[in-house]
């Protein structure tokens, strides 16, 4: 296997930490730089609202200087905890937001995988997402991995991947989820969401295509006449032990109607399972 490049945003809480233990831990075998990424651009302008130029650009220093720092630490941490010659670890500052700041490292880096925690530092317990994940699963253009707050790592063995096959998938986001499933022998459920079942010729090519991509892992397709995607979707993890859950954002995907409506938060899609989030978007 080649080398894999992550990025992991942090805001030094412990639920970012969780991730950073997480991403560790699933790539344990493989030879992979992490990118500890730490966006601090909303600091500085949150510290000198009404500041002057020179004043700002002080400020802007001392956050930087204290980013460092910081970013030093989480690196020392995770190197004590998770000794690993397979891995190297490099800390990021930058003046930008999350997104951007993801997306330039996606592009420089060519990165495979963000990953980070569900909630940051506010860690708002009636949100399913904090608004800067929330920014990245739906922006960022490489796939991401939400990891739910003190989440505690053990081997995805069943992974959910609910489809209504209308979407034509990248091959490289298909073959990160293969190599992922196919290195802890994992079952991948297809799932699709139809009350009327009959796919057509689309769907079926669709479906072929993932098939023939995801061939590592050992894959079954279900379907469900549950109108609801999310209630079909949380009854599924819920009976069938599901370890991580895999969905792709585009348009006309079923994560698009689910963040449009907001209802991955009301519904108790309170994820208690990692998301892997595959990004139909150009690259």
């Amino acid at each position: 296997m080649s080398l894999r490049k992550i990025v992991i945003p942090t805001d030094f809480s412990a639920n970012a930490y969780n991730a950073l233990v997480y991403a560790a831990h699933i790539f344990k075998y493989q030879k992979c730089e992490f990118y500890l990424l730490h966006a601090y651009a909303d600091e500085v302008y949150d510290l000198k609202g009404t500041a002057t130029r020179g004043e700002l650009s002080e400020t802007k220093e001392i956050v930087y200087q204290k980013t460092k720092k910081a970013l030093r630490a989480e690196i020392k941490k995770i190197r004590e905890q998770s000794p690993n010659p397979k891995h190297t670890y490099d800390g990021v500052a930058s003046f930008g937001t999350l997104t951007d700041e993801i997306n330039d490292l996606v592009n420089q880096l060519n990165l495979d995988l963000a990953i980070m925690g569900t909630r940051g530092e506010t860690n708002d317990r009636s949100i399913t997402f904090g608004s800067n994940t929330l920014q990245v699963l739906k922006y960022v253009q490489c796939p991401v991995l939400a990891i739910p707050e003190e989440y505690q790592f053990h081997a995805p063995r069943q992974l959910l991947f609910p489809s209504n096959y209308l979407v034509p998938y990248k091959r490289r986001e298909l073959k990160l989820l293969c190599e992922l499933a196919g290195s802890f022998r994992a079952q991948i459920h297809m799932l699709y969401i139809d009350p009327t079942e009959k796919l057509t010729l689309r769907q079926e090519d669709n479906l072929r295509f993932l098939k023939e991509n995801l061939s590592k892992a050992h894959l079954s397709c279900e379907t469900t006449k549950e109108k609801d995607k999310t209630i079909a979707i949380t009854k599924y993890i819920v009976h069938n032990d599901i370890d991580m859950l895999v969905m792709v954002n585009s348009r006309h995907s079923h994560f698009e109607d689910m963040i449009h409506k907001s209802t991955i938060d009301q519904i108790g899609l309170h994820l208690k399972v990692p998301l892997l989030i595959l990004q139909n978007l150009s690259r």
